[in-house]
């Protein structure tokens, strides 16, 4: 799965690492996470169990045997024996957001109500590194009588907004749904059309996000199509027919993830796969364990984390409106954990 940008959308600008600055490791004891004994260790030991046999080092590996063997009787324990907090820093502030998996009114075929097609990728984008943008992709007609639509839906600003997320869900007038994940992009980089509207001074940062986005272009048609175009970024889609109807939609390890249990993270900091603990201030504080399985072009830095919060609207509503502070540990093996530290400190 793609990145949600939803802090670019919402305008947002995190706050950038310093320049140079060097990243740092320190191990913490589990008494030192507020909130860890507290938390389902069961749930996470579950959704790590998802993912864990993709590990091919050999102390990830080991670690996943065990965790696969049947002889865990206490999730917690397993945690706590052979894994150690690592609290990673790089010199930029914490930030959590949330992403989830929408859901768009389709069909299979085109109708006048259903009339903004979902496509998949065409074989000479797959070929270019820079296809078309976005407003020629649209108008050009490049891409019709080919066979390449997915299905149709009613709301071209839906569609966009399904682009940002990545994957979502179709639901089909005859009550069954289809799935559909990233099938590839055009090339060209996400533009925020948040931070266009902030320029041209029609909002300010804090007023911001994806509702409000959908409310000014649905109440400015024209000039809504305009700002559109303002990002050259196109997705295309391909069916998922792989994966459970009560199941998330894949994340970047190409498993499904999870509510509230599966975390986007930086890879260069973070490993896919591992346990990472959230501590989340702000409104609806959070205190849990989470399983890395997603990353996002906009999810950058070694405090930064975008948690998913399921499918539909209610968790489309729950996932917009966060941009929290707190801090967030990697779970390492213990050997890993250690090896990360300089000589001088073992």
């Amino acid at each position: 799965m793609i990145s949600r940008v939803l802090a670019a959308i919402a305008g947002v600008v995190m706050t950038a690492s310093a320049a140079g600055a060097e990243t740092t490791h320190r191990i913490l004891e589990f008494r030192d996470l507020d909130g860890w004994a507290a938390d389902d260790h069961a749930a996470a030991f579950q959704v790590f169990l998802s993912t864990c046999a993709d590990f091919d080092d050999y102390d990830w590996s080991t670690l996943c045997a065990v965790a696969q063997s049947g002889d865990v009787t206490d999730p917690r324990v397993f945690f706590e024996l052979f894994f150690r907090p690592v609290m990673i820093e790089d010199g930029q502030d914490a930030l959590f957001t949330g992403y989830f998996e929408p859901e768009l009114d389709g069909s299979r075929y085109s109708t006048p109500r259903f009339k903004y097609p979902v496509y998949k990728m065409p074989r000479e984008a797959k070929s270019a590194g820079r296809w078309l943008p976005r407003r020629d992709i649209l108008n050009s007609g490049v891409l019709d009588n080919r066979g390449l639509e997915i299905a149709w839906v009613d709301d071209p600003v839906e569609l966009f907004f399904l682009q940002i997320q990545g994957s979502g869900r179709i639901r089909l007038q005859n009550g069954q749904s289809l799935r559909i994940g990233y099938g590839g992009s055009n090339g060209h980089p996400y533009r925020s059309i948040g931070v266009e509207l902030i320029r041209r001074g029609i909002y300010k940062s804090h007023q911001v996000s994806a509702q409000v986005i959908r409310n000014w272009v649905r109440r400015n048609p024209v000039a809504g199509e305009e700002l559109l175009y303002h990002n050259p970024s196109y997705v295309f889609f391909r069916e998922v027919r792989n994966v459970k109807a009560d199941q998330g939609p894949l994340g970047a390890m190409n498993r499904p993830v999870t509510a509230l249990r599966s975390v986007a993270v930086d890879p260069a900091f973070v490993p896919l796969g591992a346990p990472v603990w959230l501590e989340k201030d702000g409104s609806g504080p959070m205190r849990r364990l989470m399983i890395a399985q997603d990353t996002g072009s906009a999810i950058k830095g070694a405090q930064r984390a975008d948690i998913f919060f399921g499918t539909g609207d209610a968790a489309g509503k729950a996932a917009g409106t966060l941009r929290d502070p707190g801090r967030m540990m990697v779970l390492l093996p213990i050997q890993r954990a250690y090896a990360l530290l300089p000589g001088d400190a073992l």
